[in-house]
């Protein structure tokens, strides 16, 4: 999991305009909330590799993905999958954008499965 959040949080710095679309507009300061989310992926993503971070890294997660939400949401709602899609798969990018809801859920209980204490390793 930590890597998958690194790896999606540089992209916040590679994408910003990208990530930046999917703000809701009542939101203030789109460009810093990218860049704050996509450090926050990063430092959280790599804090889930390291045992002694780990758990507080999880819950950093598990907070990350909720405060996210109304962007997916809002790029649900809008359509905005189906916009960047070529034509004949508009509907297929319109779905994808729904889907992507329940998947958070499923984002959600995989980040709190890492907020469990490690098992010992019989040292």
């Amino acid at each position: 999991m930590g890597p998958m959040y690194v790896v999606a949080g540089l992209l916040h710095f590679v994408a910003p305009a990208a990530y930046e679309r999917v703000v809701p507009p009542q939101f203030p300061r789109p460009r810093e909330l990218v860049y704050l989310s996509g450090v926050a992926e990063v430092a959280l993503g790599a804090g889930v590799l390291h045992p002694d971070t780990r758990e507080v890294s999880a819950w950093g997660l598990v907070a990350l993905l909720v405060a996210v939400l109304p962007a997916n949401v809002y790029m649900a709602r809008e359509d905005m999958p189906a916009e960047l899609a070529p034509e004949d798969l508009e509907a297929a990018a319109r779905a994808a954008g729904w889907l992507r809801l329940p998947f958070q859920a499923v984002l959600l209980a995989w980040a709190w499965w890492y907020t469990r204490p490690m098992p010992e390793s019989g040292d």
